[in-house]
């Protein structure tokens, strides 16, 4: 990047923060959020095929670090990443100089496709004043006459009069335009809303009318057409704003995110964040205390949180994960889970080690990370059958896109011989924790709330097509980008079976042997936690974000039990049980099987009480459906339990 360039960026964000777009008299912070419904419970009939967890990649499409776009260069080295950035001059497309509606699209096209080309997906943004450097100025020549501009004494150009007639009419056009060709297009990640203000950023610091300079600002109002007329243009593909305050905060009833271009960084005497609020250390006039004034601190779960890390900091802040803010780097951590941060240009990025520890666990909190924990289907299926699958966020914000989930099966050779799409939703899948702001007062920071749990989701497929044998039962998520450009990179999972082709394995299954697709035979796992189940005493379902189900049954012992009605004994007989618990110190537990003599069993602790662990017995099993399995302790308390799995 031109060191002209880099200067502007620097200026753009330093002046960001110093908007005139100060908040007005506030409205109380929101608040925690209340939590989605929980999730529907795995059909029992179904067999549990757990899945093992691994690190989810660094390149997930549409999250995590984004880089400049450099004509001709290999968009692929450096730190993984996803997306790549650029903005253009509104002159570059309006060229027509006597025609505002005549639109040349030829200079994002050549930046769309050779994104595309990479498998990455595209951040832009137009702008009409650059004034430090002045690259290019992106008034129109259409606008000569029709739009006066302002003589800025700070920067020494011509700034465009945002708040006359003609430039208002204007780009509302052109927005028009613009949405009519590039909405829902899967080359474009996240578009920005540009066009007002220096470096299309919604400020004119210092020409915002303090320290005897004039104020160059749209007005609210005026801005508030520009807010509006995206949202009325772009209704698939993403797009920011600034500030919860641009347009007298036009956006914050709309589907429009914000982008923060003064992410983490710490400025002043004394230092005080940009992006955190005044209660973690932050300035009147950071990101996150204008979210809190304007009462949407909670918009990232509808809308994506971008922007850029501050470029004084890129080469130092991801080495406060965990440790704390350190001179102008501010908590990374903080700042990623308080904002809910999907994505962020960082050029300093192209130098980052892809095995530094810290980086990487910043980038796999952003946005989403999501996980399968478990499979359910029968091991051998024929005819009709029935998949499902559990879906955990160990992200800080949803994946936003409703992309097609597919199942398939492989075969023995690797090749994928059968395809099925489901109507599984992934935006469903919300984080499982959020972090308190200090201002809910729910507790002292960090204080963490579950909020999301592992989504259940299962479909019948028809397998009767498909030739009898063994095969690998996969899932992958269809990135609609793969249509443009072979190239497009898979949305992966975090676990072990997760392959390099974008398809997850779920685990081996027979098809054609006879079987209806219900249980096999095999091992049938029940949810503590199902409303078929008995409770006694004061045993309760309470939240649990390493439980199987979102959710576990706890205050067993002393007289309280939990009884799974309707076990399947398969045969009969002697039959394993396997309990998944949690508990942070030793305990006991007691087991039985239709109110028979109790199997004692002693269960050692787990790191903490949202940690599982399992234990087993072994009980007398009748034949049939109508078994029942009850967990107790009389004389102490017993462990949480997650779930059981018979057989």
């Amino acid at each position: 990047m031109a060191l002209a360039a880099l200067f502007a960026l620097l200026a753009a964000t330093m002046a960001g923060t110093h908007s005139a777009s100060a908040a007005p008299a506030a409205p109380a912070a929101a608040g925690a959020p209340a939590r989605p419904a929980p999730p529907a419970t795995p059909d029992p009939s179904l067999t549990d095929h757990p899945l093992t967890y691994a690190p989810g990649p660094l390149d997930n499409p549409d999250k995590g670090l984004a880089v400049y776009y450099n004509a001709g260069t290999d968009q692929n080295t450096g730190y993984p990443h996803s997306i790549t950035w650029s903005y253009f001059p509104l002159s570059a497309v309006m060229t027509d100089a006597s025609d505002c509606t005549a639109l040349d699209w030829s200079p994002v096209e050549k930046m769309l496709d050779e994104t595309a080309s990479y498998g990455n997906t595209a951040a832009i943004r137009f702008y009409l004043d650059y004034p430090s450097g002045n690259p290019t100025n992106g008034i129109p020549a259409c606008w000569n006459g029709k739009v006066p501009t302002n003589d800025d004494t700070y920067w020494n150009t011509q700034s465009p009069d945002y708040n006359n007639a003609f430039l208002l009419s204007s780009l509302q056009q052109f927005i028009g335009q613009f949405g009519a060709k590039y909405d829902g297009d899967p080359r474009i990640g996240f578009i920005q809303m540009g066009l007002i203000g220096y470096w299309g950023e919604w400020h004119t610091w210092p020409e915002n009318g303090t320290g005897g300079y004039p104020d160059f600002m749209a007005t609210d109002a005026n801005a508030a057409l520009i807010v509006k007329a995206f949202a009325n243009a772009f209704h698939t593909t993403k797009i920011e704003v600034r500030y919860p305050t641009s347009g007298g905060g036009a956006a914050n009833d709309l589907d429009v995110g914000y982008h923060d271009d003064s992410f983490c960084y710490r400025e002043g005497d004394p230092l005080a964040g940009v992006t955190l609020p005044q209660s973690m250390g932050g300035a009147d006039y950071s990101q996150l205390q204008y979210a809190l004034d304007e009462g949407v601190e909670n918009k990232w779960i509808t809308d994506s949180m971008g922007g850029e890390v501050r470029p004084e900091i890129q080469g130092s802040v991801f080495g406060t994960w965990g440790s704390g803010a350190s001179g102008s780097d501010d908590d990374i951590k903080a700042c990623i889970e308080m904002e809910h941060t999907t994505w962020k240009l960082d050029q300093g990025s192209t130098g980052y080690s892809p095995t530094d520890p810290d980086v990487g666990a910043a980038v796999r909190a952003m946005g989403y990370d999501l996980t399968v924990p478990d499979a359910y289907y029968g091991s051998s299926v024929s005819g009709t059958a029935k998949i499902g699958v559990k879906i955990s966020n160990d992200g800080v914000a949803p994946f936003y896109h409703p992309w097609t989930v597919r199942l398939g099966l492989k075969d023995s050779s690797g090749k994928v011989v059968k395809t099925w799409d489901t109507s599984w939703d992934l935006t469903k899948v919300m984080p499982l924790k959020i972090r308190a702001f200090p201002d809910w007062n729910a507790g002292t920071d960090p204080t963490y709330l579950p909020y999301g749990y592992p989504e259940y989701f299962d479909t019948s497929v028809d397998t009767s097509s498909v030739a009898s044998g063994s095969y690998q039962l996969v899932m992958d998520v269809v990135n609609p980008l793969s249509a443009v450009n072979a190239a497009a990179k898979s949305l992966r999972f975090a676990n072990a079976t997760q392959n390099a082709d974008g398809w997850l394995g779920l685990g081996a299954i027979d098809v054609g042997s006879g079987n209806s697709g219900g249980g096999d035979g095999g091992a049938t796992s029940y949810e503590a936690e199902a409303s078929a189940n008995t409770l006694t005493g004061g045993a309760a379902v309470a939240d649990c974000t390493g439980c199987s189900g979102g959710q576990k049954v706890g205050y067993l012992g002393n007289g309280a039990t939990l009884t799974f009605d309707n076990v399947a004994g398969g045969s009969g007989g002697a039959t394993q049980v396997t309990v998944a618990y949690t508990s942070a110190v030793a305990r006991t537990l007691q087991i039985s099987a239709n109110g028979g003599t109790p199997v004692n069993v002693s269960v050692t602790p787990t790191a903490d009480w949202q940690t599982t662990a399992t234990t087993t017995a072994t009980l007398d099993l009748n034949a049939g459906n109508a078994n029942t399995v009850t967990l107790a302790n009389p004389g102490d308390w017993a462990p949480d339990i997650d779930r059981i799995t018979v057989g």
